[in-house]
């Protein structure tokens, strides 16, 4: 460049933040430069991309307002600063190698499902990555599990261990093919292998199987076997969906009692015989993120002419759960054309006892899982986060999170506020735990229930990873209330003198569905929070909450009307001792004939009785999710619970077979308010008319469509009497209830036909595993006199 090209050039530093690496940024980048003519070069550092460029002005200015607007399809552009520098006379655009010191703010991808074009490798006998297990690029493929720190390289990822073949080289070298500097790229040569594991019989232990492994797993499969597969996150157990034997076989072995399985089809149209798949559904299932979705199955599905659906999959669900192949390994287990039959739809569930934390190693899995599965589909790239499926529903239109895990984790949300370096531990079932700083937070994956050593240790190791890659060091712990929650337990022992607070469970809740609607907190809510279990500021349980909120803290308007609980957890495992204990707080009496009484062994019966006069072991409750398991074990339909909301679960898919059924109200009065301005809902009188209409011969999915619309009603007319009296316009509907999608669709449209703006979830669950982001920003909030920094412009979460 002569000295009179520099004197009329601009040279400019462009840093891009968010999600960045790991999704062909770089080479995205040199296109955009090649384009404009400009000159210098791109890297990766631990805070994000950075670009030096040189050139015209003219070209300089298109680069900064195109290389957000224009990125790759599976960047998050979070923001872009730029600052000028002198020129000096660069010739040409390179891409140099990464730079790992300084600052770390870099966003680490999702894994992502396969893509279109590295699916017609995998299909193509031409082609040599035709049948590779791992085929992937810079669009597609493991990202979070695999990462091992920053920036995001191959030597900083499982992959490292595996040397690239010299075509793989070639490809990750060019800037201008789209394995440019995919980390996780490989072929048959170079990359990961898979082998298939079976008894080593007569001898004890495992041998590798002859033949190629994925076409011998799926004669497995098709022959009636158990399979477990490693996958992106950790392994699943699979077996065919069409066999009630195989199905059966490993329902019993999983101890999983009627608890639904999830199912991974082939493609749309396999799902679309079975459940009703509207636009939203579809969209979500063909996607990149690929979670389990949630469908109403189809009353005439037993007449489709699809592949044949074993009724023990999810039995007394209203829903499948579906998935389709995120893998090439799912493509290769299902099939490619002119494979031999095989099974259409396999069972994928977790690779775990319920509640344990998914596998993810060779030894541990064959220690684990060896008396749950026949064989073993295994591969040699380690899995460094566990990350299970998520699983989400369509509600009134929109995405309802139910579990937020792979496909999502980690992209951090964006605040309304800012939060100081914080560590939210959430809750003690279906836990999920919460890192902030700033503007950001960082939900993590899905964890399980923190009740056993092995939860306990993943969540050590979840958190610590999260740590690294996001360089939040915090210095705030923020927990439940709850005296004996052992998420709380270990926030106390891993404190080491930092402050830890407290927060309300049902605060957190709405607090969390605040946070995501970005909320500033300026105005209060009208917080419904309804769900099984949460400690109350009086020592009560309590889960049926109408709170007026902010995220300083809330006053209690109304709630359900206390009924003792009898045994604590025994109630929860029997709804019939809880719905005994419904009747007893209602004065109505336990006749014979009823459902909940016929059902209770007499000497139980006798005890319960004693109990309940005495007050002995019976705190009370104010719980929505227990008056649900109430109501299902009163009307007949659910006994005995062997998974968390069986019975609130059975009694919605007994509501959704009578929906169509002419809906009339029952009694549920709100009472006026108590000397501190509490009103009472009180279940009585329904309870009542829910006894006379079993006796008058009404079917229990009538009763059971009149007990959720009377639900509705209740909340309609609660908000109604708060707006009335402190003149509030937004309701919050949160809290593991509402995963309901008979009554949180009712509740929507009911509140919205009354003038309210309803806000309910779309980036996370619910239930608890949403509670941490709750927890975060009412714990670690930095006060208005302390916030200077002006909003972000843009949301990694969306």
């Amino acid at each position: 460049m002569s000295k009179a090209d520099v004197a009329g050039a601009e040279r400019s530093r462009v840093l891009v933040r968010g999600v960045v690496q790991g999704v062909g940024f770089r080479p995205y980048v040199y296109a955009l430069a090649d384009r404009l003519g400009l000159s210098g070069h791109v890297t990766n550092t631990g805070e994000g991309v950075v670009a030096e460029v040189e050139g015209g002005w003219e070209a300089v200015a298109a680069f900064r307002e195109r290389i957000g607007a224009e990125a790759p399809p599976l960047a998050v552009v979070e923001s872009v600063t730029h600052q000028p520098l002198p020129p000096v006379g660069a010739t040409g655009f390179r891409i140099v190698a990464s730079r790992s010191g300084g600052a770390r703010r870099t966003l680490v991808a999702p894994d992502t499902a396969t893509c279109e074009a590295c699916l017609r490798e995998l299909t193509d006998p031409a082609d040599r990555r035709y049948r590779h297990p791992f085929v992937t690029c810079t669009d597609c493929g493991p990202r979070f599990t695999i990462v091992t720190g920053l920036p995001y390289d191959r030597a900083n990822t499982t992959m490292r261990r595996f040397a690239m073949c010299e075509r793989c080289a070639r490809e990750y070298d060019d800037p201008a093919d789209r394995r440019f500097h995919a980390q996780p790229v490989s072929c048959h040569e170079c990359g990961p292998c898979a082998r298939l594991l079976v008894p080593a019989a007569p001898e004890p232990g495992w041998t590798e199987a002859p033949g190629e492994p994925v076409s011998r797993a799926r004669e497995l499969l098709r022959d009636g076997a158990v399979v477990a597969v490693k996958g992106l996150g950790g392994y699943h157990l699979a077996c065919d969906a069409g066999s009630e034997e195989a199905v059966r076989l490993l329902r019993r072995r999983k101890a999983r009692g009627d608890k639904p399985f999830a199912v991974l089809a082939r493609e749309v149209a396999d799902v679309a015989r079975l459940a009703v798949v509207g636009p939203a559904e579809r969209a979500l299932l063909t996607g990149s993120r690929r979670p389990v979705v949630l469908l109403r199955k189809r009353a005439d599905a037993a007449e489709s002419d699809g592949p044949p659906l074993a009724a023990a999959v999810a039995p007394k669900s209203p829903d499948l759960g579906v998935m389709l192949p995120y893998t090439p390994l799912h493509h290769l287990l299902l099939g490619l054309p002119g494979d031999p039959p095989g099974p259409r739809l396999l069972v994928l569930t977790s690779g775990n006892l319920g509640g344990e934390p998914i596998v993810t190693g060779e030894e541990e899995a064959l220690e684990r899982l060896a008396h749950l599965a026949d064989a073993f589909l295994v591969h040699d790239r380690p899995v460094h986060v566990p990350c299970d499926d998520s699983v989400v529903r369509v509600c009134a239109g929109e995405e309802l999170p139910v579990r937020r895990s792979r496909g999502y984790a980690p992209l951090p949300l964006t605040l309304p506020v800012p939060v100081r370096p914080a560590l939210a531990v959430g809750g003690d079932v279906k836990n999920a735990f919460c890192l902030g700083e700033g503007r950001h937070a960082w939900l993590s994956a899905h964890i399980g229930d923190m009740d056993d050593l092995a939860t306990l240790g993943a969540f050590e190791r979840a958190e610590k990873h999260l740590e690294d890659i996001t360089a939040v060091s915090p210095g705030l712990l923020v927990a439940d209330r709850h005296p004996a929650y052992r998420s709380a337990r270990w926030a106390e022992r891993n404190a080491d003198g930092r402050p830890l607070r407290r927060v309300q469970h049902h605060h957190a809740h709405i607090a969390s569905v605040m946070a995501e609607h970005g909320l500033d907190g300026s105005r209060a809510v009208l917080g419904v929070a309804f769900d099984g279990t949460g400690y109350g500021d009086d020592g009560a349980v309590w889960g049926g909450e109408f709170l007026l909120a902010d995220y300083d803290g809330f006053t209690r308007f109304a709630h359900l009307r206390y009924a003792p609980l009898p045994g604590g957890d025994a109630a929860v495992r029997h709804p019939y001792r809880t719905a005994l204990a419904q009747l007893w707080a209602a004065g109505l009496g336990w006749d014979p004939d009823l459902p909940c009484t016929a059902c209770c062994p007499p000497a139980e019966l006798r005890v319960l009785a004693r109990q309940l006069e005495r007050g002995v072991q019976c705190v009370p409750t104010s719980s929505m999710g227990r008056l649900f398991d109430a109501v299902s074990s009163l009307t007949g339909i659910c006994h005995r619970s062997g998974y968390e909301a069986q019975a609130a679960m059975e009694l919605e898919a007994a509501a959704a077979a009578g929906a169509e059924e002419q809906v009339h109200d029952y009694d549920f009065p709100l009472l006026p308010a108590d000397a501190d301005g509490v009103r009472v809902a009180d279940p009585g009188p329904l309870l009542a008319a829910v006894v006379g209409e079993l006796r008058a011969g009404v079917a229990r999915e009538v009763i059971a469509g009149r007990f959720h619309a009377a639900v509705a009603a209740l909340v309609r007319r609660t908000c109604a009497a708060a707006r009335e009296r402190y003149g509030v316009e937004t309701v919050a509907l949160s809290g593991g209830v509402f995963a309901n999608a008979v009554l949180s669709e009712a509740c929507v449209s009911g509140l919205r036909a009354d003038g309210f703006s309803v806000l309910r979830h779309r980036l996370v669950p619910p239930g608890d595993g949403g509670l941490a982001l709750g927890q975060l920003v009412v714990a670690a909030r930095v006060p208005r006199t302390e916030a200077t920094s002006p909003p972000p412009t843009g949301s990694a979460a969306r």
